[in-house]
């Protein structure tokens, strides 16, 4: 992992970037430690009694698209907006229709400038069109996520692939 410029390793175990409502996005290889960064970070809020919530994107559209059709996503937004930390793990991971990109996008509208946002990725921001389904939400997206956000760049070998009981051979 890299540490971008302006964020020191004590900048993420005292959460000082959720003071600044600053966003992560943590890039990269499969397998090197994205998405429990993300956990634990959501687990650390916690336990200071700073609320944190954690979803894949996927889930999290599945999520609001049930609200809506039952006539409540006017409370689960604003049950999202509560919390101080928002995780959203592998946006493109499994794909977005147009209706859950737009309810997903709506997720990053609304935390812009009021929370933190941390979204694990293998996917480089030039492809993030095809999460999202359209270039222009996808663009949206990454212009609200780099105004006030720092990358950080995840890089080798799996972690569960270096572990395995299977071995070739």
């Amino acid at each position: 992992m890299s540490w971008p410029e302006g964020l020191g390793r004590d900048d993420l175990p005292s959460l000082a970037f959720l003071e600044r409502r600053e966003d992560l996005v943590l890039m990269g290889d499969v397998g090197t430690g994205k998405t429990h960064m993300a956990s634990a970070l959501c687990q650390l809020a916690c336990g200071r009694k700073i609320e944190a919530r954690f979803f894949t994107a996927s889930s999290l559209a599945m999520r609001l698209r049930r609200a809506r059709e039952e006539g409540r996503l006017d409370r689960e937004m604003p049950q999202m907006a509560r919390a101080r930390l928002l995780a959203i793990d592998e946006p493109g991971f499994l794909p977005l229709d147009a209706d859950g990109a737009r309810l997903v996008f709506q997720v990053f509208a609304d935390a812009y400038e009021r929370q933190s946002v941390v979204i694990t990725t293998n996917l480089e921001f030039s492809r993030w069109g095809g999460v999202f389904g359209d270039d222009q939400m996808a663009a949206a997206v990454i212009d609200r996520v780099v105004h006030h956000g720092r990358l950080m760049q995840f890089r080798g070998e799996s972690y569960r692939v270096r572990h395995a009981l299977m071995k070739e051979g």
